[in-house]
This record gives structure tokens, sequence and C-alpha cells, in this order.
């Protein structure tokens, strides 16, 4: 063996020989990442539902990563649990969704999508999906909505009359919202003010609203400091403590300093109104909409107390280890 080929073997075996004895930290492959009474979730299980969101994690810097991944997973096997609770709840009620189920709730959404089957399957398969695992993603959102309908559903009762009070609820919030017209005189204060300079423009401020009368005189102090016209303010525009300075005025009246977190304000007031006062659509044009909206809280409220139940009254063990290698 030539000189040079023996170098070259040399230094591949100390290459070879560092790179089998540098300590290598090994990729787990599958193991149990939660319980729910006698059956197991699996890690390919998390992976699985994990890939679309995983996808998101390359606009983020490579530093955190990891920690995006970690918090996808931890969510993912949270929910997983849930589905499995609602999987043996429907069994114990004898709960089931049958293929053809299965069948027309894709043929709705390859509808809903306006795609023809095959450019649908070919969306499903990009999202990391095979056919038979989208059906069983589908089949087992369909049991979910099963077993609520049937169980939970029956919690939830929104009569006439609680729609009706909701709908006079928003009207009357509607109603009790302000708008004013106002201006003003500002007595700032300097910059890194004490106590004692604050006290010197709160005096300043008092004595500039004794000399005050009227509006025209508002408005020649208003020359003599920093100030003016504030045009309409919502309610909420302001902070609290000087909308409080407002909210008490009539129109064309003068408010006394109001110390606010920049100085002291000297308000007028030139009218207010209640906006949305003539807002409010008629009943019927909303009671739909509202009767919608008061179920879906309301479901969203009994799901998580039925969740809450079924975890109660089960064996439950999330054992996801958040680290680097365990959860990739």
């Amino acid at each position: 063996m030539s000189r040079s080929l023996l170098a070259s073997a040399l230094t591949l075996a100390i290459m070879l020989g560092s790179f089998m004895t540098a300590k290598a930290e090994p990729e787990v492959i599958e193991r149990v990442v939660g319980v729910v009474n006698d059956r197991a979730i699996y890690l390919s299980e998390l992976r699985q539902r994990a890939l679309p969101f995983l996808e998101r994690l390359a606009a983020l810097p490579a530093s955190r990563r990891d920690e995006g991944r970690q918090a996808i997973y931890a969510q993912l096997v949270e929910q997983l649990v849930n589905e499995e609770l609602i999987r043996q709840a429907a069994a114990r009620y004898e709960i089931r969704v049958t293929n053809q189920e299965v069948e027309s709730a894709v043929q709705n959404v390859i509808q809903q999508n306006d795609l023809t089957p095959g450019e649908f399957w070919e969306a499903v398969y990009e999202q990391g999906f095979t056919e038979a695992q989208y059906r069983k993603n589908l089949r087992d959102q369909l049991l979910h909505m099963k077993v609520m309908n049937q169980r939970v559903r029956a919690r939830v009762n929104i009569t006439e009359r609680d729609v009706r009070r909701e709908y006079e609820t928003r009207a009357r919030q509607a109603n009790q919202r302000l708008r004013f017209r106002a201006s003003h005189i500002f007595f700032p204060f300097p910059a890194g003010a004490g106590v004692v300079e604050i006290a010197e423009i709160r005096d300043t401020a008092e004595e500039a609203r004794r000399r005050i009368s009227d509006e025209a005189s508002f408005g020649a102090m208003v020359g003599e400091h920093l100030g003016g016209h504030l045009g309409w303010l919502n309610q909420g525009d302001l902070p609290k403590e000087l909308e409080a300075g407002l909210v008490t005025l009539s129109a064309g009246e003068i408010s006394s300093p109001v110390l606010g977190p920049a100085g002291y304000h000297i308000f007028l007031l030139h009218e207010r109104e209640r906006a949305g006062a003539s807002e409010a659509p008629p009943y019927e044009a909303v009671k739909d909409e509202i009767y919608r909206s008061m179920l879906d809280e309301a479901m969203e409220r009994q799901e998580a107390l039925f969740l809450e139940e079924l975890r109660r009254d089960a064996e439950v063990r999330v054992l996801l280890e958040l680290g680097s290698q365990a959860s990739r």
C-alpha cells in the first residue's frame, strides 16, 4: 500500500473512530405519551396529529423551534386524551358512527370546498395524511358531535325569554355608550416632576379655573396655556380618571382641574350623546343570531364540564417528556 493510500486509510479510521465513540443522543422512535384507563396513546399518534402544525415552526428562529414544538405537543396530547375519553364514553353509551356517515361527511367536505375528489385527496396528502387517517379523524369528529348532542345538549335550555333578555341587555349596553365633543386646557408635568412641582402645577390649574366663567373666557385661557379642541371622543378613548371628569358634566359645563397621567386638565363639554341609541336592530331581525351565539357559548361551557366529569371518573396519565429529542 502506498504512503498516500495508507495515510488516507489512517485518517478515515481516526474519523470513524471519533464518530463512533462520540456520545450521540438517540432519537425516540416510539413510546407511550399518555394513558386513558387501559388505552395507551403513542408518540406516533401525536406526531401524526402534529404534522400540519409543525410546518409553522419553519418561520420561527432556529433557537425557538424546540420550544414551539414542545408547546404544540403539550396542547395536542391533551386533545388526544379528550378524544379518547369521548371514544370510551361513546362505547359505554353505545353511540356509533357508521361508514356511510363518514362517506357522506367526506362528500360534504369535498363539495363545500368546490374540489374534485382527486383535488381533495391530493390536498389531504399534502397535509401528511393518508385517506385512512383522514377518515379516522373525521370519524372521531362525528363521534364527538354525536356524544355532545346526546349527552350534553340536553343540559342546555335557552328559552325565548332568555333570548329576549339578552337582546335587551345588548341594546341597553349599546345605548349606555357615550360620545363627547369637548375641549381642554392642559397643564403638563415637567419631566421628573416631584411632589412640590406637581403641587405647583395643581395650584396653577386651580387659579386658571377661577378665572374661567364661560366658553369665551375658556377659549382665552387656552391661548395662554396648552390645549384646544378634542373633537368627538367615544367612551373608553380617554384614561378612566379623565373620562370620569367628562361623564358628570352637562353640555356647556366646565370641569374643575382633573388629574391625568401627564398633568392636569380642565374640560369644556360642548355636547354629549349616546352612541348607538338608534342603531339597535329590531328583535325579530337578530333573535336567531342571538340564540345561536347563546347556544354556542352554553354548549362550550357544558362540554368543558362534561370532559371534566369524564376525566374525574377515569384514570388519566400524561407521560409526555418535553425534551428536544424526546418529542421529535
